[in-house]
């Protein structure tokens, strides 16, 4: 911990050390009343200004800032959100939107939701929710949420313009559970190899795991193909519980310790109904927490191949102490471990923009024999925070990464796709696939798309490389199969020619 603390930020964490060290339990509530309610009941009293509603938060944030880059305050205003999140549903209608030309524009129904059941359609466009009118409004995403958003079983009305229908569609939409889900597809690659992706770890993880397992063992998979690119991570139970599905039973998947900790070790304790399928798991700098535990147990317990670039470097424990006022702390506590002794977590002695962007900094370099451990058949790994894979992939280079931001950033690449789709539904995409029809006009697709950036930004497209090009024209593909066939036909345009893919169907 940097020993940078003015005196009063110092003598407020003695006393909130002192009150969470006596009542620190996973999700227990803490009275946090006493000392600090006291300081703050002066503050407001008698402080000369005027005090600023969020002014608890800024104290509690200054508090714990300089302890680690993810100790984090969350506020009640906040805590909803992040746990809707993290147990995999909230309550609204059951739509993925976009905003186009000033209208709400429904991208997909989800799966099981209320619009899906009542017949709403992708490209269906929203102009009146409750009786106002919400197009043409300069409404925003915030706005839409709070609009269409709302407890379970409460009623919302929506009238609903329709391409090829003159008249509005009125529907009246019961508000439910939405499902947030943690696997974005799973799929055959080919006959024997399976893929599934996972985006999060959340308290439906394991469930969906599972299921996804199980129908691809039904279609014969034999080797199975794990993306765990850019999964931020989650709940460590989840972790576990996919390793158990991995691992022989009775093999160590991770431990934690910490200052006021014992050593924790937790075992597979499964017999794993993959044990038959061989493992390929892939990872990146965006691979953290969770996805790290699921990586470091694989590669250590010699279980299958770990292919890609090393991993985020999140290894650090949080628990999580409720507030009486629905506020939260996660309060750092321990840290992870894989089986063969490698701490997961990254140095973080610099500041937290510095710690963050790590990742996108980094060069391929030898690492020294200090960092060495053993796997279980006596493989060299490497420690030094994060998962460093059996099989590297560089970065690619070709891109130029400051126009291609620029345009997933403003949602180009997204707009013009739900335009181009909207114009082409009909039963031409019930014949024929989405890589067929798609192959064909892929070069039509992609200078149509170029002229409509260049009306946005003139100049753009001259600024554009081949291989900016191919990107492009990968993900305009892509985001239109989605739009009109799914998104299992968008992973399969995205997963062609995918390099990491490539070499794990080569070496797995």
């Amino acid at each position: 911990m940097k020993n940078k603390f003015q005196p009063i930020l110092f003598s407020l964490l003695i006393i909130l050390g002192i009150i969470i060290g006596k009542n620190l339990n996973y999700n227990e509530k803490v009275n946090t009343n006493e000392k600090i309610n006291s300081i703050i009941n002066l503050i407001n009293s008698n402080y000369v200004d005027s005090i600023d509603e969020n002014f608890e938060d800024e104290i509690i944030n200054s508090i714990i800032k300089d302890l680690d880059p993810h100790t984090s305050y969350i506020s009640k205003k906040n805590y909803k959100n992040i746990e809707e999140n993290m147990l995999g549903g909230f309550s609204g209608i059951g739509i993925e939107f976009n905003i186009i030309e000033d209208t709400i524009v429904v991208v997909s129904p989800i799966n099981g939701g209320p619009s899906q059941k009542l017949g709403i359609l992708s490209g269906d466009r929203i102009v009146i929710v409750d009786s106002i009118n919400v197009a043409g409004i300069g409404i925003e995403n915030n706005d839409v949420i709070k609009k269409l958003r709302g407890e379970k079983g409460t009623k919302v009305s929506v009238k609903i313009k329709r391409r090829g229908l003159k008249d509005l569609i009125p529907f009246i939409i019961v508000r439910n559970t939405i499902p947030l889900n943690s696997v974005d597809v799973s799929l055959m690659i080919n006959d024997s190899i399976g893929f599934i992706k996972l985006n999060r770890f959340s308290a439906k993880t394991t469930f969906e795991f599972n299921k996804a397992s199980n129908e691809l063992l039904k279609k014969g998979m034999k080797k199975l193909i794990l993306d765990l690119r850019d999964n931020p991570g989650g709940y460590l139970s989840a972790a576990v519980n996919i390793c158990d599905n991995l691992l022989e039973k009775g093999e160590l998947i991770v431990y934690t310790m910490g200052r006021m900790r014992d050593k924790n070790e937790i075992y597979s304790e499964k017999n794993n109904q993959l044990q038959n399928v061989r493992i390929a798991v892939l990872i990146n700098e965006g691979s953290a927490s969770a996805s790290e535990i699921i990586a470091g147990a694989i590669q250590d317990n010699d279980r299958g191949i770990v292919i890609g670039r090393r991993s985020f470097g999140k290894g650090l424990v949080q628990e999580e102490i409720k507030m009486n006022d629905g506020s939260a702390i996660r309060l750092t506590t321990q840290r992870y471990y894989t089986p063969s002794g490698r701490s997961i977590q990254k140095d973080y002695e610099k500041n937290n923009e510095e710690y963050f962007m790590e990742q996108f900094l980094r060069k391929d370099s030898t690492l020294p024999d200090s960092l060495k451990y053993k796997t279980k058949l006596g493989r060299d790994v490497y420690g030094g925070g994060g998962i460093n894979p059996d099989i590297k992939i560089k970065r690619d280079t070709t891109l130029n990464f400051k126009i291609i931001n620029k345009i997933l950033i403003n949602g180009w690449i997204r707009d013009f796709s739900m335009q181009y789709s909207d114009k082409k539904r009909g039963n031409i995409f019930k014949k024929t696939s989405a890589k067929e029809y798609l192959s064909k006009i892929e070069e039509i697709i992609l200078s149509q798309f170029i002229n409509y950036i260049d009306n946005i930004e003139k100049g753009i497209a001259k600024k554009l490389n081949n291989s900016d090009k191919s990107y492009i024209k990968k993900q305009v593909k892509a985001n239109i199969a989605r739009n009109l066939w799914g998104s299992k036909d968008y992973y399969r345009i995205i997963i062609e020619d995918d390099e990491y893919i490539n070499t794990a169907i080569k070496n797995n």
